[in-house]
């Protein structure tokens, strides 16, 4: 595949704290794969907040989004429950608190985040989404 050309990647996964895990492995193998092995560990730490708060804050299935395009990626996380997820924290202020420090990790570490509704298979849900630039 040539380098510019833009892919998608997609992993579906259960309503298990261990999703994260294999989530997070998923898309080392996919960055690997790619030739963007040194984005592998801000992504990973970015796909775990998200794919954690899907699995953990959300009842149903969840899914991994991992898109390369026009030199941004962008890591998502699908869950079932359309409600927007809580605005995150400034990073700074949260100290040493157990909850709430996903997203705003996800502000501090990604160039650009945001969600948006999406239906999968007649669910209505989310994707929470994040892109690191010069992917």
């Amino acid at each position: 595949m040539p380098e510019n050309e833009p892919w998608e990647y997609t992993l579906y996964i259960p309503n298990d704290l261990r999703a994260v895990t294999v989530a997070r492995r998923t898309l080392r193998l996919i960055l690997t794969m790619h030739g963007l092995i040194r984005l592998t560990d801000t992504a990973e730490l970015l796909a775990a907040e998200l794919v954690s708060n899907a699995v953990r804050h959300t009842k149903g299935p969840a899914a991994l989004r991992v898109r390369r395009s026009a030199g941004v990626l962008r890591i998502g996380a699908w869950d079932a429950d359309p409600e927007p997820p809580e605005p995150p924290g400034e990073f700074d202020l949260l100290g040493e608190a157990e909850e709430g420090r996903g997203l705003a990790l996800v502000k501090a570490c990604a160039d650009l985040w945001g969600w948006q509704p999406l239906a999968r298979n007649g669910s209505r849900g989310k994707l929470v989404w994040c892109d690191l630039a010069a992917a």
